[in-house]
């Protein structure tokens, strides 16, 4: 018996398909398909998701690069409410709003969301209650915003050093006092 040796060439086009497709699979593995469902068999979902995946944290960023972990857990709440706890880890290269430079802050996330049904309508006195967190759900939960939208929640409003000057400002040295010439006039006669 006589083997047939084949050469397997991939094309560009092909390798491209390829990637396109191992993406999306890796997308739906951080999807759930049904919140209330995961919440009450109390599953548990972990991960990591690299820090160029979150698209809306850029603009914020010194650097686009790192990754952030998270847990996901579901439960049942003490009055048989569907709850998920997401807890979120991290490092991130804030830009500073002093310097521009890259400052870290570290992510300690723990939230507990309430799951409501999405459209439901939720009385003044839940929506005014500071002790719980609702997170409208249609059924399919897409953890990758979830955990974005929590991050975005726990940023500095305005992040920067402890201590730092302006850009430029070791560079700038003294400056002259615009209305020093009109000390020189003070005290003088017309």
């Amino acid at each position: 018996m006589q083997f047939l040796k084949q050469h397997f060439v991939l094309t560009w086009r092909a390798k491209n398909n390829i990637i396109q497709c191992l993406s999306r699979n890796s997308s739906r593995l951080k999807r759930i398909t049904d919140a209330f469902v995961f919440a009450k068999d109390g599953r548990v979902l972990e991960g990591k998701l690299d820090v160029v995946e979150l698209e809306r944290l850029h603009d914020l960023l010194a650097k686009v690069e790192g990754e952030v972990f998270f847990l996901l857990k579901g439960f049942k709440g003490n009055r048989g409410e569907f709850m998920l706890e997401l807890e979120v880890g991290g490092t991130l290269p804030l830009a500073c709003q002093r310097c521009l430079e890259s400052v870290a802050f570290d992510l300690d996330i723990n939230s507990l969301l309430e799951l409501v049904p999405e459209g439901s309508e939720l009385s003044q006195d839940e929506l005014e209650d500071d002790t719980r967190d609702f997170l409208p759900v249609a059924r399919e939960l897409n953890v990758v915003e979830l955990v974005e939208d929590e991050i975005l929640l726990a940023l500095p409003v305005a992040p920067r050093h402890e201590k730092c000057g302006l850009p430029g400002a070791a560079d700038a040295g003294e400056r002259p006092n615009p209305f020093a010439a009109l000390a020189g006039l003070k005290g003088k006669p017309n």
